[in-house]
């Protein structure tokens, strides 16, 4: 009698959920046209800030607006310029319609994370308003600590936590987390923090010269000089209401 031997049959492939960070641009104008020419000023100086990143169309600002987005020519643009627009959120139903219509997927409304913490720190500051000037909600309980230095092309990303990195952050390389980042090194890449809308979050390093920085989908490219107060030198960043700025930390 012939014996099988063989077991069960292994699948060529596995079924997993995934979560990738993705670049947010978040339009103001409905006009095409008028993107396309920003985009050509903003990017001149750096025409490779751009590496086929994928990138999530955020409509909130115009999601009331009356004019049709012709969104076939939107995503030839961005594709254009080196990206790979990959979904929407944030529209109306037909803006939403539209958008699948032409190849976006839907992704889930973004909206700024409000933890418990930055409550209890309103109500502080209301109660005691001589006691607390200013209040930073505490870091995570958890870190993601990198002590490599990150070369052009890698990306490390800190899901729910902080990220520290304690060796050089080169130009190219992007560190991203949805908490702080503190970069113990010079910074020279792309940082992100507040990758899930946390508008608290700060990025730090004790060498700032960024390529660029984004806080809960507010970004800066920078494409001049640093003031000589904070290039090369021990710095922070973090959000004024939509306005990302930065400034020197005063070390003891």
């Amino acid at each position: 009698m012939a014996v099988d031997s063989q077991g069960p049959a292994r699948s060529s492939f596995d079924l997993k959920s995934a979560q990738l960070p993705v670049m947010a641009v978040a339009l103001r104008d409905t006009q095409v046209a008028v993107l396309a020419k920003d985009l050509a000023q903003r990017l001149a100086d750096d025409p490779d800030f751009f590496d086929n990143d994928p990138v999530l169309v955020d409509l909130q600002h115009v999601r009331d607006s009356t004019e049709a987005i012709d969104f076939p020519k939107l995503i030839k643009l961005l594709k254009k310029h080196r990206t790979l627009p990959v979904a929407v959120c944030n529209g109306s139903a037909q803006q939403m319609a539209a958008a699948h219509d032409a190849g976006l997927m839907p992704a889930p409304d973004a909206h700024p994370v409000r933890t418990k913490e930055v409550v209890r720190e309103v109500e502080i500051i209301r109660e005691v308003p001589v006691e607390v000037v200013r209040e930073v909600p505490a870091p995570a309980a958890n870190a993601m600590i990198i002590d490599k230095p990150l070369r052009s092309g890698q990306q490390v990303y800190a899901k729910g936590c902080d990220l520290v990195v304690l060796a050089v952050v080169s130009y190219g390389a992007e560190v991203i987390a949805d908490g702080n980042v503190h970069v113990y090194a010079p910074l020279r890449g792309r940082a992100v923090a507040g990758a899930r809308g946390n508008t608290e979050a700060r990025i730090f390093s004790t060498c700032m010269e960024p390529q660029l920085l984004s806080i809960a989908g507010n970004y800066r490219a920078l494409e001049a000089d640093l003031p000589q107060d904070i290039a090369g030198k021990p710095a922070q960043a973090r959000l004024e209401g939509e306005k990302l700025v930065i400034e020197p930390m005063r070390l003891a």
